[in-house]
């Protein structure tokens, strides 16, 4: 029962942030330049693989939907708090980014380098609140499809980071020193 409950809690957490980030990104600024197509539809394949797998548990095989963790109430707790804790991250970090958010690789009209509130930790926070959610997801539910999930995310994640550290140090000069005082997507780590 408190299983089920901490199950539907992950999800509404995640729809409540899919409406905030939907809404939100009207107020983006104007974009000069986006990255190519090509590998955004890469990156949206990834995600929409990961999306399915976390959504579509009634039409998976078995292994997807194989538990991978020992049962018991203390794990689904920790990940539907890691879960809230992580989507609460992106949401600061989104907020603090203000207008100079995109979801892809952009150039934005007066684009700014933000280094202030989540970003004088994290050059990337939103990305890691969201990985850290999906964590928290992979705790709370314990199948093997989240862990894969998890993974397609982590590997999109990863080369957006690659990308936008390397357009980045190319627009601003600041760049590179801001990079050496902040850790990319764990504070202190990587």
């Amino acid at each position: 029962m408190l299983e089920t409950m901490l199950r539907d809690s992950i999800t509404a957490m995640w729809l409540l942030w899919l409406a905030y980030w939907i809404v939100a990104a009207r107020q983006a600024k104007i974009t000069r330049w986006r990255e190519d197509i090509l590998v955004r539809v890469a990156d949206l394949a990834l995600l929409l693989c990961a999306a399915a797998l976390l959504l579509g548990r009634e039409w998976l095989p078995g292994f997807f939907v194989a538990p991978f963790l020992g049962q018991g109430i203390v794990l689904p707790i920790i990940g539907t708090a890691a879960t809230a804790l992580g989507l609460g991250l992106a949401i600061w970090a989104r907020v603090h980014l203000g207008r100079n958010w995109s979801g892809t690789v952009t150039l934005k009209e007066e684009h700014a380098l933000i280094r202030t509130g989540p970003y004088a930790r994290v050059r990337h926070p939103i990305y890691s609140g969201v990985l850290l959610a999906l964590l928290g997801a992979v705790l709370a539910i314990g199948e093997w499809r989240v862990v894969i999930a998890f993974v397609l995310v982590l590997a999109a994640f990863v080369r957006r980071v690659l990308a936008e550290e390397k357009y980045l140090r190319e627009i601003f000069p600041q760049y590179a020193a801001y990079s050496r005082e902040t850790s990319a997507l764990i504070p202190l780590v990587f």
